[in-house]
């Protein structure tokens, strides 16, 4: 039902930005939860942001609260993961995942992206 495609991955070096898109189609509930993760090569998959599809709940990991933004765009069927500051700790693929309820744990999700790759250069 829900089908999520990333894009946006790249490289940018440390302190730049980065602009991540998550095209949604088959939500039906205001609850329904986006949620972006990132895992790195010998990783865990973590948590980074998510938001309620009507907008009004977000959250954030410790790690990137205060400089990343997660928002819904004005076409209201992209979730964007707006990525300021970039850090060498920041490069992961990053995946978007839809679940509900809103949820930090990854296996609540049931719906997930392929994901896309950023790279943070120093």
């Amino acid at each position: 039902q829900v089908q999520l495609v990333e894009s946006g991955g790249g490289l940018v070096q440390a302190g730049g930005s980065l602009r991540l898109s998550c095209e949604v189609s088959g939500v039906i509930s205001s609850t329904y939860t986006i949620g972006w993760f990132r895992q790195a090569p010998g990783k865990e998959r973590d948590f980074v942001a998510a938001i309620t599809w009507s907008g009004n709940t977000k959250n954030y990991a410790d790690s990137v609260k205060g400089r990343f933004i997660i928002s819904r765009d004005n076409a209201k069927n992209t979730v964007a993961l707006q990525m300021n500051s970039a850090t060498v700790e920041d490069t992961a693929v990053y995946y978007c995942a839809g679940g509900n309820p809103v949820d930090r744990r990854s296996s609540k999700y049931n719906y997930w992206g392929r994901g896309t790759q950023v790279t943070v250069s120093s």
